[in-house]
């Protein structure tokens, strides 16, 4: 059998804090091996202009609520926070969950949020991913106690400490993004795990390229935990009838378009859909759940949908 994991990506975006927190608390009961929210300050699906609430406050919550499923962001934006305060916040996270966090971080990109709430958004993609590639040894280095000092040209710190240290040996960091000449190249160099998406295409391209940076900085591709989104999964016993349930939880999302090539119907259905990414090796699945959460679509994820994929 596979080593296969679940991860539940709850959108903290049109919805109220009770329905959010009892999403968290569904993954952990029906045994989901992850659970993330978003990093935005702003929706980023549908309308802007709507209710969204604070991941890092999220995962503190579903970390107190919740007993075993590992915590993160899908992921934090470098930009909003400086690095070392990032990793002093996972590292708390760490504290609060007994040993569960995940210190999820990517170069952020939705210049919207970032003009609205005053925080520097850089020239360009390049910039902010030259950012992030300042800020991760920062990060690796709290979080393994060596007090890093860096000196910019953006980020700076002074033997800067982190104690109480994480309560795990090794807190990992997740990187997400498929830049090919950049955001993998650092998940080479800093990653203990990527999250990749866009269709099985276009994952085992970037697959086939963070091996050859893995193979330039002399990393192991295999300490590397590989893990992909799926954007809204849906579930039903008809396609038809999980097409309709699409409709309806898109438009409570600030009437956002309909996605496209979705893992939308029967068990079945999504356990095809998933198969190629666990068969190229990553068996780390992310589902996407918008709010209002359904329940029939997370339940059956993780109890029919997972046994099939064990089975490959």
């Amino acid at each position: 059998m596979s080593d296969v994991k679940l991860g539940a990506l709850c959108w903290n975006q049109y919805t109220d804090w009770p329905s959010l927190l009892e999403a968290g608390r569904r993954a952990d009961r029906l045994g989901y091996d992850t659970l993330w929210t978003w990093d935005h300050v702003y929706p980023i699906v549908g309308s802007h202009v709507g209710p969204i609430h604070e991941g890092w406050l999220t995962l503190a919550a579903w970390a107190q609520a919740t007993e075993r499923v590992h915590i993160g962001l899908m992921v934090g934006a470098n930009t909003f926070r400086e690095p070392a305060l990032t990793a002093k916040m996972a590292t708390t996270l760490d504290h609060i969950s007994n040993g569960r966090a995940i210190l999820g971080i990517g170069g952020a990109w939705f210049e919207t949020e970032h003009e609205a709430y005053g925080i520097p958004f850089g020239d360009g993609f390049p910039e902010r991913l030259r950012w992030l590639g300042e800020a991760l040894p920062i990060m690796r280095g709290m979080l393994h106690g060596t007090e890093p000092t860096a000196s910019g040209p953006r980020y700076a710190a002074k033997a800067v400490r982190n104690d109480p240290p994480p309560v795990q040996a090794h807190l990992p960091i997740l990187i997400g993004g498929g830049g090919e000449q950049v955001t993998l190249k650092l998940v080479a160099r800093y990653g203990d795990a990527n999250n990749v998406g866009g269709g099985i295409a276009n994952v085992r391209r970037k697959e086939a390229i963070l091996v050859q940076h893995c193979e330039t900085v002399g990393r192991d591709p295999a300490e590397i935990e590989r893990t992909t989104g799926l954007g809204s999964v849906i579930i039903r016993d008809s396609r038809a009838e999980a097409q309709r349930v699409q409709r309806d939880i898109f438009a409570h999302n600030g009437n956002a378009d309909l996605w496209k090539d979705q893992p939308v119907g029967t068990p079945e259905d999504v356990a095809d859909m998933v198969a190629p990414f666990v068969e190229l090796g990553y068996r780390h699945i992310i589902a996407g759940f918008p709010a209002p959460y359904d329940e029939e679509s997370m339940t059956r994820f993780a109890t029919e949908v997972r046994p099939r994929l064990e089975a490959l």
